[in-house]
């Protein structure tokens, strides 16, 4: 039985990961360099360690037993911490090592999008090492993930408050009511009031809306959408009305592709916050990502906005 794990245990390891990989010993001869014989001496040692066997191979072909599957399982995890380690181990002059995973709504406003790409480019110019993970996931998926750990940070819509989570107003973006060309709307579109609007076919979020997003009775919610590409896709067919970001809107507005219903009457304004998990408030990369993220918010000259100048 396979107790304390040692370097030569680990080879065995590797190698068996390689059989498995190329479905079999003999097609693992190209991969790992050696002759077929020395292959399946490496994986009889390590069955014989181990107390039982990984894999059934013969006429019948190759094929991994149970126990084998659920070893292989744990031989790649054993060996991506031992990556992970290594380069950790390789960088610990650097003050800042480790994870670093943010995640964010599908659609950021362009300053808001701007502001962390500048965030990002101010952490990397620190002493650090950090791996940045970064996802696109709905506010009720940033919202678990945080509070299980799995994210250091989210930014988004968030309407309720969760305990373990502390929570700080980032920007705020105005959101509209739109119709899409085609809809039975879509020409008297720019006063439409809130009772006419609510006899037509919705899409609404799939997530829990904000408390100011116009209530939409159960029987006119015809579709949801989890992100705004998802929502623009349905309000364009002319077959629902949606809310959608009025960054967003307005692009499908001047292609003519959409109108807004009622810029004043059927709009609302939302808060995105910045989101992290009490608990891991005391991480060093996370408190520094932070602090660069309130830098940012002071802009970086970009290509456009550099030749706006020059003109001016």
């Amino acid at each position: 039985m396979l107790i304390n794990v040692r370097d030569l245990d680990l080879r065995l390891i590797r190698v068996f990961l390689a059989i498995v990989d190329a479905n079999g010993i003999s097609a693992a001869q190209d991969r790992l360099n050696v002759s077929q014989s020395t292959i399946s001496t490496q994986l009889g040692t390590l069955e014989t360690r181990l107390g039982f066997r990984l894999c059934e191979r013969g006429r019948a072909g190759f094929k991994l037993t149970a126990k084998g599957e659920r070893f292989a399982k744990s031989a790649r995890r054993l060996l991506g911490t031992l990556d992970e380690f290594a380069i950790e181990s390789q960088n610990l002059e650097k003050r800042l090592i480790g994870q670093l995973n943010v995640g964010f709504i599908g659609h950021l406003p362009r300053s808001g999008s701007r502001r962390l790409s500048r965030a990002v480019s101010l952490f990397r110019q620190r002493d650090e090492a950090v791996r940045l993970s970064v996802s696109v996931l709905s506010p009720d998926q940033l919202e678990e993930m945080l509070i299980n750990g799995q994210l250091h940070m989210a930014i988004g819509y968030f309407w309720r408050r969760a305990q373990h989570l502390r929570y700080a107003p980032l920007l705020i973006e105005k959101q509209i009511a739109y119709c899409g060309y085609g809809h039975a709307l879509y020409e008297r579109a720019g006063d439409i009031g809130f009772d006419e609007a609510l006899r037509y076919p919705w899409v609404s979020r799939g997530y829990v809306p904000p408390k100011n997003h116009l209530r939409v009775p159960p029987q006119n919610i015809r579709a949801l959408a989890n992100n705004m590409d998802a929502a623009a896709v349905l309000i364009q067919s002319g077959e629902h009305l949606g809310y959608l970001p009025e960054e967003i809107g307005n692009s499908y507005v001047q292609r003519g592709e959409m109108r807004a219903l009622n810029p004043r009457g059927l709009s609302y304004e939302v808060t995105l916050h910045t989101v992290v998990n009490r608990a891991s408030e005391k991480d060093e990369a996370l408190m520094a990502f932070m602090q660069d993220l309130k830098k940012a918010d002071r802009g970086k000259t970009t290509p456009q906005s550099r030749g706006v100048e020059r003109k001016s």
